[in-house]
């Protein structure tokens, strides 16, 4: 058996617990969060969740364990979704009040490049609502940032 990489866990368990200073903890200086749309850095990534959880307290996280896939990747299937109950507030980009819509994301596999030390890499499978941009899609923003 293939032992998770710390910083991978650590990771998880910050999504799980809303604990930015946790994912952060994660992280290096140079790990992205990459999309289909856009490529974002370690302070867009951290602005994102922290915005998420603001206007989704309720958001949570369901898993299976971690698969090492090869070289330094790893995948994880997840399962998540919350409540849009306050506003949702991302720097740079309207404010969207409290729909009180519930979110289901679809589930699917994010890929992790994860060394020893650091996260370096966090990627979504493109899959048609999954996330991040499925969030902004269900709570009815026409042009989703992400």
């Amino acid at each position: 058996m293939t032992v998770i990489p710390e910083p991978l866990n650590l990771y998880m368990n910050g999504l799980r617990a809303h604990d930015i200073a946790m994912i952060t903890a994660s992280f290096s200086e140079e790990t992205v969060f990459t999309t289909p749309v856009r490529t974002m850095k370690m302070a867009e990534t951290l602005d994102f969740l922290t915005a998420l959880y603001t206007g989704f307290p309720d958001w949570h996280y369901d898993n299976d364990p971690p698969e090492f896939c090869e070289d330094i990747t790893w995948r994880v299937n997840w399962r998540q979704g919350g409540t849009h109950s306050q506003a949702l507030a991302l720097p740079g980009f309207p404010v969207v009040e409290a729909t009180n819509k519930t979110v289901i994301i679809p589930e699917h596999f994010f890929y992790y490049r994860v060394t020893d030390e650091a996260l370096i890499e966090v990627r979504p499978d493109p899959v048609p609502g999954g996330a991040p941009r499925g969030i902004f899609e269900q709570i009815g923003v026409e042009l989703p940032p992400l």
